[in-house]
C-alpha cells in the first residue's frame, strides 16, 4: 500500500489511509454473491487464507495514482458460481462504492481469484 490519499478542500486536508480503502474494499467484497470470503496475498503451499471481518483489508492492495485509485482485491468463490460474473459484479460494486464513499475515482478493480469453496454438504460432487 501506498502513502495516504490526501484531499485539500477551502476548509482543510482530508487525509484516507489505504488501510481504511481496503476496509471498505472488503467488507463491499464480502457482500457480494459468490464471494465467500477474502484471501491473504499470496499462496501458502498452494492453500489461500480465508480471512476474518477484521482482517478482510490484508486481501486488499491499493495504489494511489494521479487519476484515482487501483485496487487489486484477492478473493475465494463459491464453487458452482460463474466466476467471470462474480468477478465483474465485483468490480462494479467495489468501483461504486469507493467513488461514492470517498469521492476518488477509481481507475481500475483487479480481481485475482485464490481458491474456490465448496460447502461440506453441497451434493453436487
Amino acid at each position: 500500500m501506498a502513502g495516504p490519499l490526501v484531499h485539500t478542500a477551502g476548509l482543510g486536508r482530508i487525509e484516507v489511509s489505504p488501510r481504511v480503502v481496503a476496509s471498505i474494499v472488503g467488507h463491499v467484497a464480502n457482500e457480494c454473491y459468490g464471494v465467500v470470503g477474502m484471501a491473504a496475498r499470496g499462496l501458502r503451499d498452494g492453500i489461500a487464507e480465508r480471512l476474518n471481518r477484521e482482517t478482510v483489508y490484508r486481501g486488499v492492495e491499493v495504489e494511489v495514482r494521479d487519476g484515482g485509485l487501483v485496487i487489486e482485491l484477492y478473493i475465494i468463490a463459491q464453487y458452482g458460481t460463474r466466476i467471470s460474473e462474480v468477478a465483474h459484479n465485483l468490480m462494479s460494486a467495489v468501483k461504486y462504492e469507493v467513488e461514492k464513499t470517498l469521492g476518488v475515482d477509481v481507475i481500475a478493480v483487479n480481481v485475482n481469484v485464490q481458491g474456490i469453496h465448496l460447502d461440506q454438504g453441497d451434493e453436487r460432487r
